[in-house]
């Protein structure tokens, strides 16, 4: 079972989630004295994050990360940090970017 430790934190290492398991996580759920934990707030920055993971396997990146206030016992997180792994020149030559915003309606990677 997922919990946090005494200082609001994940014990250290990488946690394999679906997106159904990490919507029924402690990460959205929040925990037993949780009153002000923003449960919808988590759910839609979970959906958008789904998205964005969607277009990255589309274009074969699968090692994917998520980090951040998301993944630490704070009632409302502003976002989800995250980072990801591809290879260098396909980053630096600009076709990364271009190849995820022909996906994204809306341009977001810069």
């Amino acid at each position: 079972m997922l919990t946090f430790n005494e200082k609001g934190l994940l014990p250290p290492r990488d946690y394999n989630f679906t997106f159904s398991e990490l919507r029924q996580s402690i990460l959205v759920e929040g925990h037993a004295n949780s009153d002000d934990w923003d449960k919808l707030w988590r759910i839609h920055l979970v959906d958008n994050l789904e998205i964005m993971v969607g277009q990255l396997w589309t274009i074969g990146i699968t090692e994917i990360f998520i980090n951040g206030s998301f993944v630490q016992d704070k009632a409302h997180p502003n976002d989800i940090d995250g980072y990801f792994v591809c290879d260098l020149k396909y980053f630096a030559s600009g076709q990364l970017h271009s190849d995820l915003n022909l996906l994204d309606p809306n341009k977001i990677w810069t």
